[in-house]
């Protein structure tokens, strides 16, 4: 088979058994077609499936250089790495080729990425927004309620938007303050709400004119039209308070816990408090936002102390 054959078959392969979007299918392919160019002319001719079994670290080493010397982000290089791994596996398992070298090359490490998190006065602004849009006024509730429940209690928006009518309906008859939740792994955790977050679900509850008829199991977060909130219209709303309050494109969703966590931090809360009230399973998951924390606070002394002026 030449290697173009094998490309084909690897194509179908991850479109049919691996099911691959679109999208991803494309960046896979043109992640293995930019090696092999590199390859033709590193080896000097178009390199055959015998070629490429022979192929040694520092040719692998070479093609990765060159996209650092391009200015290639190391997350496009390591996903274009992960592309090529996946093709040598496939010529690999089906007898096409073996190369023993590229099992040795290490996935090009990524910088650990910090959570950005709003200041507290514009976590404020973004919790006050009202739209500009003409609609119902319980969908402005709707939104609102959503939004305060992922800055004041650190639920991912999933978490979120899985809560049922009965879950809330008991939370506002009993008075409680504590909500338990869902969350990865099938995992149950029980998070303090604020007062704020309270209020903001019995107005949205008594306001929602499709809750009447819903069934206790229904989804108790609801799209104009009657069905279950879908997180898409969530992300338009914070992209909409975003743009009309001139905030960073890092302002998402989930950059709403990420404020939950940080600000809790900066207030003297302990890691292990907040790694329960974040539903992580690993501690290390959570002290990403001791980084955030310490930015702050190194801003702060450069700004302030005698010492580091001059």
């Amino acid at each position: 088979m030449t290697v173009a054959g094998a490309l084909e078959a690897w194509r179908d392969w991850l479109k049919t058994e691996r099911r691959l979007a679109v999208h991803t299918l494309t960046a896979y392919e043109h992640d293995v077609a930019t090696f092999l160019g590199f390859m033709t002319g590193y080896l000097g001719e178009t390199p055959t499936l015998e070629a490429l079994a022979r192929l040694k670290p520092a040719e692998f080493r070479a093609w990765l250089a060159e996209r650092s010397r391009q200015g290639m982000a190391r997350t496009s290089t390591a996903r274009a790495f992960s592309s090529v791994r996946s093709f040598f596996r496939f010529l690999d398992k089906n007898g096409l080729a073996h190369n023993a070298s590229i099992a040795t090359i290490q996935t090009p490490k990524l910088p650990r990425a910090v959570p950005k998190a709003l200041s507290e006065r514009d976590m404020e602004d973004v919790l006050e927004a009202q739209s500009d849009q003409e609609r119902a006024p319980w969908i402005d509730l709707r939104d609102a309620a959503v939004l305060v429940l992922l800055y004041g209690a650190g639920l991912r928006i999933g978490e979120a938007l899985s809560l049922t009518k009965a879950e809330v309906d008991d939370l506002l008859k009993s008075g409680r303050d504590t909500l338990a939740v869902t969350g990865k792994g099938n995992k149950t955790r029980l998070v303090p709400l604020l007062p704020q977050a309270l209020q903001a679900l019995k107005a949205y509850r008594d306001a929602c004119p499709w809750l009447a008829a819903a069934k206790p199991s229904d989804r108790v977060f609801i799209g104009a039209r009657g069905g279950a909130l879908d997180p898409a219209i969530v992300q338009k709303r914070v992209r909409e308070i975003r743009r009309d309050l001139g905030l960073a494109e890092s302002v998402t969703p989930h950059a709403l816990r990420h404020s939950f966590a940080t600000h809790l931090l900066g207030a003297g809360g302990d890691l292990r408090t907040i790694q329960e009230l974040l539903g992580h399973a690993s501690l290390s998951t959570t002290q990403r936002y001791t980084d955030v924390d310490a930015a702050r606070l190194a801003a702060v002394y450069r700004a302030a102390h005698p010492r580091a002026k001059g």
